[in-house]
């Protein structure tokens, strides 16, 4: 197996990140771009996080989702940079983030559950939306009559909203906070963040 130094080996990792198409993680870093390369993943895990420092005064950050590393622009930039696109980001129903929202939060969930909670039905328009997106699945079927599908988010949704686990998601201490903000306050979502 070849060897390379540091230098050499955060150029070909930040490259690497830079070209993929969807977030790198270690393993598939050491599967690809390194196969012929004795890296360890502690010496791997260490040229990440040199590069994460690296980036954190930079317009573009390497951040860690739940899929791997990936860099993005900063989110107090997202006013600006949405201007290069003139496609509107997509707005989703108040049915369908809380249904969204619903699955997130107490995973694995049936459509029957998420209707309990709602008090209405659940659309299969929205779990079609959903599905489609890539933000939840079918995670395996209840043990009772009728055995509806259990549903849960996937890597996907995490990788959407920037989250490397569940454990991010907001808590509700979080949403009391912002509860108790005046509505002028209260910070906009940002649908714009773009990747690269």
């Amino acid at each position: 197996m070849a060897r390379i130094s540091d230098e050499q080996l955060k150029q070909l990792v930040e490259a690497a990140i830079f070209v993929a198409d969807e977030p790198l993680s270690l393993e598939r870093l050491q599967e690809t771009v390194l196969l012929d390369i004795k890296v360890s993943q502690k010496r791997l895990k260490a040229i990440l996080d040199e590069l994460q420092l690296d980036y954190r005064p930079r317009g573009v950050q390497l951040v860690k989702v739940a899929s791997g590393y990936r860099f993005q622009s900063m989110d107090s930039l997202a006013p600006w940079l949405s201007k290069l696109w003139q496609e509107q980001a997509p707005r989703y129903s108040r049915a369908l983030l809380e249904t969204l929202a619903l699955i997130a939060y107490r995973q694995p969930i049936t459509r029957g559950e998420i209707e309990d909670v709602r008090g209405v039905s659940v659309s299969t328009h929205i779990v079609k939306t959903l599905t489609e997106r890539g933000w939840i699945k079918t995670v395996g079927h209840k043990e009772v009559p009728g055995r509806p599908a259990l549903y849960a988010t996937t890597k996907a949704f995490l990788d959407y909203f920037s989250l490397g686990g569940l454990d991010e998601l907001p808590s509700e201490i979080d949403f009391a906070a912002l509860a108790q903000l005046p509505i002028d306050e209260l910070p906009l979502p940002d649908e714009s963040e773009q990747q690269t």
